[in-house]
């Protein structure tokens, strides 16, 4: 899931970047005595632009959800990028840079086709590593009401499985997102994994904060992060009704964030829009 605290998809994204810079430079023509071609910054100024596009674009898209907490869309951590609108703007962004210096274009297009295919092929490999590597943990765990509980035993329809701790902010940021998005979706089982911390923490927290959340269970080891490969709080999987994984998120999540990944369960598993009043009528 992540490079020591680095999250893997950002790896991607730098090695994709790399990739172009060197494929760009090799495609560049020899500069001879002529001032050297700016290659590494012109794709340094496409992914800013990219990036920018891509969050402005989702921002736009899900802006209900980021209304009510507007601050959130100062969080690109959530993973609240428009992958298309990205990519359009940054490669709108390398063509306009290289309308008036023609030796740019070859070095661009060669560069910009390496970096977007580096990146696609290294996505696919890291989702396919993912599904083949992370499962339901089967660590036992303790419920935060009483009795035991292992997680695979919780099968059957699709499933979110948070790891957290109450010394983490971001986790503390998250919770009341998730707590609303557990009451407002019925369909979709929510598992708030404690990690390392004892009954008497969990609960003076949630009684501070007010929070009513169901599945609470205790990870005195945080065996579950081991096996899952978590190395950093928050971190978010989901998990589909047969067991298999089908998202992850390292970092915090805003509501319009967890919205989207929710769609991957389907309209009938969740309804992110609705919130806890409107369930309860």
């Amino acid at each position: 899931m992540s490079l020591g605290p680095i999250p893997l998809p950002l790896v991607l994204l730098v090695a994709a970047l790399l990739v172009a810079v060197a494929v760009g430079r090799w495609a560049a023509p020899a500069h001879g005595d002529a001032p050297r071609l700016p290659v590494a910054g012109v794709f340094l100024d496409m992914l800013m632009v990219g990036l920018l596009a891509g969050r402005l674009v989702f921002v736009l898209q899900w802006w209900p959800l980021y209304a009510a907490d507007p601050w959130s869309v100062l969080r690109p951590g959530d993973g609240g990028y428009s992958v298309w609108a990205g990519a359009l703007a940054g490669l709108a962004f390398g063509a306009w840079r290289a309308r008036r210096t023609p030796a740019l274009r070859r070095p661009l297009v060669w560069g910009a086709a390496a970096g977007l295919a580096s990146w696609a092929v290294l996505a696919g490999m890291l989702v396919v590593m993912q599904r083949a590597a992370v499962q339901l943990p089967t660590a036992e765990l303790s419920r935060l009401e009483g009795g035991r509980v292992r997680l695979a035993d919780m099968t059957g329809r699709p499933m979110v499985v948070n790891l957290w701790a109450t010394w983490c902010p971001p986790c503390r940021r998250e919770m009341p997102v998730l707590a609303q998005a557990q009451a407002a979706n019925a369909g979709v089982q929510f598992v708030f994994v404690n990690q390392g911390e004892g009954e008497h923490t969990v609960r003076g927290y949630l009684r501070e904060g007010g929070l009513q959340l169901r599945n609470v269970v205790l990870d005195a080891s945080s065996a579950v992060s081991q096996q899952t490969g978590a190395r950093g709080l928050p971190t978010t999987l989901f998990f589909a009704a047969d067991g298999r994984l089908v998202d992850v998120h390292m970092g915090e999540l805003t509501r319009a964030g967890l919205a989207q990944k929710l769609q991957r369960f389907g309209p009938e598993a969740a309804n992110p829009s609705r919130s806890p009043d409107e369930v309860a009528r």
